[in-house]
């Protein structure tokens, strides 16, 4: 039995009443005018700022009193007509869709509320779809709860619905509903869009971060795409772009419009260029990305026939799947060799299917991943996969768009790689990237001629402090340096390495590089507190020997960091802008307390001086 509920309400006053019945009158009139305009906003690509499709959204008359969606359809529910308004909206956003020639998705929201009304008819989205000649690959359908639905197996209907039919589902504004994670668990929807509220200043806001950086690894490991809504301001998107999110919309990008948007404007594809680059590099340095699996594979149209495929498989006995992709080159599915040969073999088969296009038999939820994805990640990915044996191919793409495909030996063989190479070279204490590492990183940069900021930090008085309380003490004040520099360190922009003792190098490419010198600065100060005794904090320091047994006092360790700024072409490889930083270095530890001392000297010779936390 159904339990949906609707809100309880005092019943109305006579004016609220009065006031009912000239909007259900005004609702009646724009039903039947079709008075409803769609306007498009589009979903845009966050790896290069291209449209990957527009969400759908409806207005009434911009002189009525139904002008927004919510009085719109709180009208339309208060009389009755919540079904019939719903398909209406999603006609007229089909209709105009077709006439503009749009490409990409198109969302269209639905209240699951409507599959509750008793004059619910299936099917009748994709009959209006047919007769305008519209594929259901282009559909993704939105399943909004904005008003408490307490029976689950209403939602878990509407995406099966759907899905049968082969439409896409998206889960709106992901934790502002009434059930948030157990929806998503439970829907399994091939889309989740983040509530803007966790999206509105992520850029100040550390818990933020933490919350959307939790959604997207799970839906990694789910094969699912999340979208970021209510990106309003450029500081937004770039954060909402570090943390590897695919897609987002809001204004930044641009408003709704009867004419869609079919190009971003020139600032914000500037700046995403600009990002990029920065995040490329990166992600490429030490083929330590998908990327480095990519092969090339010619690939087929939904198009081509169940007898042309089974010949291509026929004529190449090698292949072992074949990526099914639109005109647009965006990937739709994968043929395998094994289940299509299965049939294309069997008695009846080529007479029964011979003309069907290949679309009918490809997998339509083949896993696709992007080639920038770490290669860390898609292994956590793939084991999460049920189903998948060591033969199976995937899809790569880059910005959206087909570049080959991978196979899980080929990842299995690069991560043992990666382990064995990682493991010769790294620092046994804190297992950070060695010596060797730590110049290869440079000279890439260098080589490819990228602005960056090295780094070199170095502990104060950490030799009294491991003469007096030993060497295992003074490797947890090494390993709590390490923690702190890898935890304020951007993950995919930056590199943290360990020169060996208490010697460590971060480059970095985030732009905020300076707030993130400090924190570590003012982390670090408070932490190293925790390792000494009562009595050398109460004092401030230590008593200690120096190397001529000469008894000095040593404040409390800190921290010293000299920055070299690295503009294109100032060094020309990792030894020259190793002898600055350690030239510097001296210059930092001079100062007292922990203390970054930043060095810009270009053509007049001129350095910068900042000391902190004195």
């Amino acid at each position: 039995m159904v339990t949906y509920r609707a809100e309880q309400h005092a019943p109305p006053s006579a004016d609220q009443a009065e006031a009912h019945w000239t909007q259900a009158r005004t609702l009646h009139d724009i039903m039947e005018q079709r008075l409803l305009t769609p306007l498009f906003q589009p979903v845009v690509l966050l790896s290069d700022n291209t449209i990957y499709g527009y969400e759908a959204l409806i207005r009434g008359p911009s002189d009525s009193v139904l002008h927004t969606p919510d009085n719109l359809f709180d009208t339309a529910l208060r009389a009755g007509r919540l079904l019939e308004l719903d398909l209406l909206c999603r006609q007229a956003a089909l209709q105009s869709y077709k006439e503009q020639r749009l490409t990409g998705k198109l969302f269209l929201n639905i209240n699951p509320a409507c599959l509750l009304q008793p004059d619910f008819k299936p099917g009748l989205t994709l009959q209006h779809m047919a007769a305008l000649g519209m594929d259901p690959e282009q559909v993704v359908m939105e399943i909004t709860e904005h008003t408490p639905i307490h029976d689950h197996t209403v939602l878990h209907n509407a995406a099966l619905h759907y899905k049968t039919m082969g439409l896409e589902v998206a889960i709106d504004d992901l934790g502002a509903g009434y059930s948030g994670l157990r929806l998503w668990s439970e829907l399994r929807p091939d889309y989740v869009k983040i509530d803007m509220h966790f999206v509105q200043g992520i850029h100040e806001d550390v818990v933020k971060r933490k919350f959307v950086q939790s959604i997207h690894e799970i839906a990694l490991t789910l094969n699912c795409k999340v979208i970021a809504e209510g990106i309003e301001t450029k500081e937004e998107y770039l954060a909402i772009r570090d943390l590897g999110i695919p897609m987002g919309q809001g204004y930044y990008f641009s408003r709704p419009h009867a004419i869609a948007l079919r190009m971003l404007p020139q600032a914000v594809m500037m700046a995403g260029r600009m990002r990029s680059s920065q995040f490329h590099l990166r992600s490429s340095q030490r083929f330590s990305t998908t990327a480095a699996l990519i092969m090339e594979r010619a690939s087929i149209r939904p198009s081509l026939t169940f007898h042309e495929v089974g010949e291509l498989f026929c004529g190449a006995p090698h292949l072992s799947s074949l990526p099914v992709v639109r005109e647009d080159n965006v990937p739709v599915g994968l043929v395998r060799r094994n289940q299509f040969m299965n049939v294309f073999a069997s008695r009846y088969g080529r007479e029964l299917h011979s003309k069907k296009p290949v679309a009918r038999f490809m997998d339509k939820k083949p896993l696709i991943v992007d080639q920038n994805l770490p290669l860390e990640k898609l292994s956590k990915l793939v084991t999460s996969e049920s189903g998948l044996q060591m033969s199976d191919e995937f899809i790569i793409t880059a910005r959206g768009h087909y570049a080959g495909v991978g196979t899980l030996t080929d990842l299995l063989r690069k991560i043992t790689d990666l382990q064995v190479r990682n493991a010769r070279y790294a620092n046994p204490l804190t297992l950070l990237p060695g010596s060797v590492p730590i110049n290869e990183c440079l000279d890439d940069l260098l080589q490819k001629r990228w602005a960056f900021v090295m780094c070199y930090c170095d502990l104060d008085n950490f030799k009294p402090f491991n003469d007096v309380y030993g060497y295992a003490r003074g490797d947890e004040a090494i390993k709590l340096l390490a923690g702190i520099l890898a935890e304020h360190a951007h993950d995919r922009h930056d590199f943290v390495g360990h020169i060996g003792g208490d010697d460590f190098i971060v480059v970095f490419l985030s732009q905020d590089w300076q707030q993130r010198c400090r924190s570590i600065l003012q982390r670090f100060e408070r932490e190293i507190l925790h390792l000494y005794d009562a009595g050398h904090r109460a004092a401030g320091g230590m008593w200690a020997k120096d190397r001529r047994g000469h008894e000095l006092f040593y404040p409390v360790m800190s921290l010293s960091i000299a920055a070299v700024e690295a503009p294109s072409g100032r060094f020309s490889t990792h030894h020259e802008i190793s002898v600055r930083a350690g030239e510097i270095k001296h210059q930092a530890k001079s100062m007292s307390g922990n203390s970054l001392f930043i060095d810009r000297r270009t053509a007049d010779h001129s350095a910068d001086q900042l000391p902190l936390l004195n």
